[in-house]
């Protein structure tokens, strides 16, 4: 919710609608059509339409690594990341390799508050205790260039697995598979981590069973689909854009999952988080078991998260996944206070105008915690809808940032400008478009939000994007009912550039009351209609809502509401205005 107006743009139905209304009802094929889909076969997520491994740049290299490490018996050690791209990329591997025979494979996800982010050298000093033949980065590694020259300096090989956008120099690594490295033809560029070590995997198992490993051995064939829970899990919680691929990776998740085909460890946390399997849709993975698990890496060590994902028994996945409930609850009391110390922060310097507000916004505060500076750039972000970055103290004199942005700039992209202009300004930065994470010497904070604001200026222009919500139309209170619902929540994965439908009307509030604190619950009627329908704003501005009665213009979700077995159509409010008489 927001006080001030935002347009309600309605989405064009593109001509392609009408190839699409042949086989789907017309609101589903009105609203695939204005998601860029073309052809009834997009909306097949069968694993047969993936495209082959062979088209990512350098996995003949990484599976020969492998291999051989497996034939020799030799030491892997995966190194991963404190998020949640992280943790399922490191389950999978370790699962994956032990599935394959791998008899000596460890993981080490560096903790964020010691050694930060990545494959650093420090890291490296770590890992060599441990004494490894060959370390495979997961969702990193790919801006490691001394991390990667430290292990071969210790003659560890080195295997980078990764999707972040790289520099213009990449890491002396034995092998590197990452779709967005130069001369990649892989067609998809937004995988996640979790989904490059996927297919990784899928590539080893391939050219093991060419080399007759499994007989030899004397291993059963892994089926490989059994870690789709992981990969639907880790894509959908970093925030990728749900290309074709993604969608069908996260769709073969998802239908795993509803099956009871999942691992104790994601149960488990389907239990903390409240969730039935049976209904889960990518929103559940996005808003319940994320969140749990990336409570890990943000507020204590995701190698808690990890053991959970790997698992074996729920006696083993249920301490473990309570612990990240209480981490996740943790995080929320934190998040909160530092929401609260970032407006209160902006209401004195008197920038709650737009007007008045830098385009490109860096706050500060060296007592937030690193682990949730990242979540507060997102909620201000939404709040003010320009991009911004959140700093605060990391030791020896240096600051780390969060950066979060709005479409049409490219966050890391912006940073690389700035670095170009500014030699020497930033310590180190990397990322994707919509996210970065960067570090900072303490003093060059203010030169730095300087730079920083210019350069978004530079490709946004002088005042902020519109900040428009697209509805997909108005529905009559007859369209509006549980079984249109029902179809729409599962027609297919709701995600990143792939949004969930959202509709707009003019409705007149009934009742309306606060529930849990933070939340409205509505019962509404269609303007011109007499029929009523249920409905929620979740963490609503509770300065709106002053009970009566009224005409409001909303921006809502056709939503089921599932009590005590009974459901009911509910619509999900995202945004509202009221109506002058």
């Amino acid at each position: 919710m927001t006080r001030k107006q935002r347009p309600i743009v309605r989405r064009a139905v593109p001509e392609q609608y009408h190839v699409l209304a042949q086989a789907l009802p017309p609101l589903a094929a009105r609203i695939c059509a204005s998601r860029g889909i073309t052809r009834l076969d997009e909306l097949q997520h069968t694993l047969d339409r993936l495209p082959p491994f062979t088209q990512l740049r350098g996995i003949d290299a990484a599976t020969g690594l492998l291999a051989h490490a497996l034939e020799q018996g030799q030491r892997i050690l995966v190194v991963g990341d404190f998020d949640a791209d992280g943790a399922t990329s490191t389950a999978l591997a370790l699962r994956a390799l032990r599935m394959m025979g791998a008899e000596q494979v460890d993981f080490l996800v560096p903790n964020r508050f010691e050694y930060g982010y990545g494959l650093t050298p420090e890291i490296v000093a770590v890992a060599a205790g441990r004494a490894p033949d060959l370390i495979v980065t997961v969702d990193n590694g790919i801006s490691s260039l001394d991390g990667v020259a430290a292990a071969r300096a210790r003659g560890i090989k080195v295997l980078v697995t990764d999707h972040h956008l790289p520099a213009a120099e990449l890491p002396a690594a034995d092998a590197i598979v990452n779709p967005n490295q130069p001369g990649d033809t892989f067609p998809s560029k937004v995988l996640a981590g979790v989904g490059v070590i996927f297919y990784v995997m899928l590539a080893l198992r391939s050219r093991l069973r060419d080399d007759n490993w499994f007989e030899r051995r004397g291993i059963a064939e892994p089926n490989l689909a059994q870690l789709l829970d992981l990969v639907a899990l880790g894509t959908v919680a970093d925030v990728v854009p749900l290309d074709q691929v993604n969608r069908i990776l996260v769709a073969q998740g998802l239908a795993r999952m509803r099956s009871g085909n999942l691992s104790p460890g994601l149960l488990a946390l389907l239990e903390v988080a409240g969730r039935q399997a049976a209904r889960l849709v990518a929103a559940d993975l996005g808003f319940a078991l994320g969140p749990r698990l990336n409570a890990a890496g943000r507020m204590d060590d995701m190698s808690i998260g990890i053991r959970c994902l790997l698992s074996e028994s729920m006696a083993t996945a249920r301490p473990l996944a309570q612990t990240l409930e209480q981490l996740n609850q943790e995080r929320r009391g934190v998040e909160d206070e530092m929401k609260e110390q970032a407006l209160a922060e902006l209401h004195r310097m008197h920038l709650q105008e737009s007007a008045e507000l830098p385009l490109g916004l860096c706050l500060y505060d060296p007592a937030w915690h690193q682990g949730v500076v990242g979540i507060l750039a997102s909620r201000i972000k939404d709040r003010l809808h320009r991009p911004v970055i959140v700093f605060t103290d990391s030791g020896g004199g240096e600051i780390k940032g969060s950066a979060r942005s709005v479409p049409g700039l490219h966050i890391r992209d912006a940073l690389d400008a700035v670095a170009a202009r500014h030699p020497g300004l930033l310590e180190k930065f990397g990322g994707h478009a919509m996210a970065a994470g960067l570090t900072l010497r303490q003093e060059a904070l203010e030169p730095f939000r300087q730079a920083f604001d210019v350069e978004v200026k530079r490709q946004l222009g002088a005042q902020p994007p519109a900040h428009e919500l697209l509805s997909d139309g108005e529905l009559t209170a007859q369209e509006a009912v549980l079984e249109q619902a029902e179809a729409l929540r599962f027609l297919t994965p709701w995600g990143q550039g792939f949004p969930e439908p959202l509709f707009d009307g003019v409705f007149d509030i009934v009742q309306q009351r606060i529930v849990g604190e933070k939340h409205v619950k509505l019962l509404l009627r269609w303007a011109g209609d007499t029929t009523t329908v249920d409905a929620i704003a979740f963490h609503a501005d509770l300065t709106q809502w002053q009970g009566g009665s009224g005409r409001v213009r909303l921006a809502y979700r056709l939503d089921v509401n599932e009590y005590r077995d009974r459901k009911t159509v509910q619509l999900v409010v995202e945004y509202m205005e009221a109506m002058v008489n």
